[in-house]
């Protein structure tokens, strides 16, 4: 009787430790007017206690939910969302619209906009705000992310708290200069100027009528708008404007965002929370070189690599304190 008693007591214990680190995934579609964003919503079996959600926002380029473009395979948000979910938070990931299951939401070069991006999370969090399994809800932006994170949190009542992951602290025009004055370090200042005097006309929101062929594939009619709507907004300002808690991470090994870019946030709002990651790059992986054909095949293309334990920790402990 007491063996059997034991046994009983082993099976119930151990189903309960079991279900303890059992993450329920669901796939989830936000409608919008233009097509479909679909996603994956982890939720943590919580007794019918509400519990909070983060709602996790990709990086630029062709970034899906997991983080992971088609040339590299990191898994980095996908890492993170599991991670938060099995810390008892609730994580919500998504394809970009045109980007994976979410292909059918693309818009024309020509009509889309930075806003749509912007748009599209606060759906989502319009979304979440009606799920009574959830008690509040957070953005946390990696990289571009960060940006349209930091906006659609602005003025928002239904978002609690923000995170910044390897967020930039200046307009995108800044950062294109800056990468453009480095490959054109040995042409004639003539035609830095005129490449230059491209990306000011734009940020006061005017199209470039002539653009040379040499740079149509930058500048090209069809892609003014979107740059325009995307040049605008200045994360500094953005930043200073939220009234939420804030959380800026950022890696010292990131080797395409500085440390000095969290550095321009946390001083545009003073009450925001800095954390800088030793060794910790761009995927949030731990990096100990910037070197980049070395980083690119230890953390960019390896889906296996975890995302730094310092990350997840910091990140839990701001949503729950």
């Amino acid at each position: 009787m007491k063996k059997l008693l034991s046994l009983t007591l082993f099976l119930v214990f151990s189903w309960s430790l079991s279900a303890q680190f059992l993450n329920i995934e669901e796939p989830i579609v936000l409608k919008t007017a233009t097509g479909d964003i679909h996603g994956t919503l982890k939720v943590y079996p919580a007794d019918n206690k509400a519990i909070p959600v983060a709602i996790l926002i990709a990086g630029s380029g062709p970034t899906d939910r997991n983080g992971n473009q088609p040339s590299t395979k990191n898994n980095s948000l996908k890492m993170l969302s599991d991670a938060l979910c099995s810390n008892g938070i609730a994580a919500l990931t998504f394809d970009k619209r045109a980007i994976g299951e979410s292909a059918s939401a693309a818009k024309s070069e020509a009509d889309l906009r930075f806003e749509d991006y912007i748009n599209d999370v606060k759906g989502w969090v319009e979304l979440l705000s009606k799920d009574k399994r959830f008690s509040d809800i957070i953005i946390i932006g990696h990289s571009e992310g960060s940006l349209i994170g930091m906006v659609a949190a602005k003025n928002n009542t239904k978002v609690s708290k923000y995170v910044s992951i390897a967020g930039v602290g200046v307009p995108a025009g800044d950062i294109l200069k800056e990468q453009l004055g480095k490959q054109l370090a040995l042409q004639p200042q003539a035609t830095k100027d005129m490449i230059f005097s491209y990306i000011d006309k734009l940020e006061k929101g005017e199209t470039i009528a002539h653009i040379p062929p040499s740079m149509n594939t930058l500048f090209r009619p069809s892609v003014q708008p979107y740059m325009i709507s995307w040049f605008k907004y200045n994360p500094q300002k953005e930043i200073s404007q939220l009234t939420i808690p804030i959380l800026i991470i950022q890696g010292t090994t990131d080797i395409q965002v500085s440390v000095k870019e969290a550095d321009l946030l946390a001083t545009a709002n003073k009450k925001a929370k800095k954390i800088i990651v030793e060794n910790m790059d761009h995927v949030m992986k731990n990096s100990t070189t910037t070197d980049q054909q070395t980083q690119l095949k230890d953390s960019y293309m390896n889906p296996d690599k975890p995302v730094m334990k310092e990350v997840i920790d910091n990140i839990v402990s701001f949503i729950k304190e």
